[in-house]
């Protein structure tokens, strides 16, 4: 069974979808733009650094794609390292890992919650948020967003997606 898609207005700049140059950059691109990270982690999200390079206390020298922090409704904060996967490229659990570490050494007192983004086509994406489960990086949570023109968010998606809201807030 496939995940429902949730129809996002695409919000990318057409001056940046013209000149994007490789899978993953075009990822971060359109998840930063489109503010997926905001909208799936139901946050405001920030991004901090792309391609952060640094050395991890028993790991070493590490790479994370790009880091975002951001806030909730009650003031906590939080630090979001962000996996992205382009085309056939697979979610590495090991990578997971070592972008929690970095966050726990880097950033003691926030929040971690790391997530991993991958193109399912070139205006769907799927994000997925990770956990730790005793040695293992399990995904705790997956959504799919379509990135469409603003007309294409049609009356019934908007009663579906509103339907669906009211059902998980009990209203």
């Amino acid at each position: 069974m496939d995940l429902m898609e949730i129809k996002v207005p695409e919000a990318t700049p057409e001056i940046i979808s013209k000149y994007a140059l490789s899978d993953e950059q075009a990822l971060l691109a359109k998840v930063r733009y489109n503010r997926l990270v905001d909208i799936f982690l139901s946050i405001t999200a920030y991004s901090l650094q792309s391609h952060l390079r640094t050395t991890v206390s028993n790991v070493g020298q590490i790479e994370i794609d790009e880091v975002y922090v951001g806030l909730n409704q009650h003031g906590a904060h939080f630090v979001i390292p962000v996996q992205a996967k382009g085309g056939s490229d697979q979610l590495g659990s090991v990578q997971a890992m070592q972008d929690i570490a970095c966050c726990r050494e880097k950033f003691p007192n926030v929040i971690c919650r790391p997530v991993a983004a991958q193109f399912i086509a070139s205006d769907l994406i799927a994000m997925f948020e990770l956990v730790v489960e005793g040695e293992a990086v399990k995904i705790a949570e997956e959504r799919h967003y379509r990135l469409v023109p603003h007309e294409a968010i049609l009356p019934t998606d908007l009663e579906r997606y509103r339907m669906l809201t009211a059902a998980r807030i009990g209203r």
